[in-house]
């Protein structure tokens, strides 16, 4: 039983291990996604702030990328920015993040 306990143990540490490293690598994405469109708004240092934490936040409303993809989506309807450009963006970003980590 002393086995099972400590397998039981050692999968729930890499559980709590890989989910924070999702975490990590998501956020690190939506600032490199926020930095990206608020140099496309032309927003000033402060405001490049502001933004990139509006887009961190944006990503709490619901699972998966997709609120974040309507947030920058809406930000940027006035610059002819296309869905798949903003996706690939995303895509580009969240491998730099997963880079910044491993």
């Amino acid at each position: 039983m002393e086995k099972f306990d400590e397998r039981t143990k050692s999968f729930e540490k890499k559980f709590a291990h890989d989910e924070e490293l999702k975490f990590k690598v998501e956020s690190r994405r939506n600032k490199y996604l926020g930095q990206w469109a608020s140099q496309k708004l032309g927003y000033n240092a402060e405001e490049e702030k502001e933004y990139i934490q509006s887009v961190i936040k944006a990503d709490f409303q619901e699972a998966g990328d997709e609120d974040v993809f309507r947030k920058i989506k809406a930000d940027l309807k006035d610059h002819s920015i296309s869905d798949d450009d903003i996706r690939n963006k995303m895509k580009e970003f969240n491998e730099k993040a997963k880079s910044d980590f491993i």
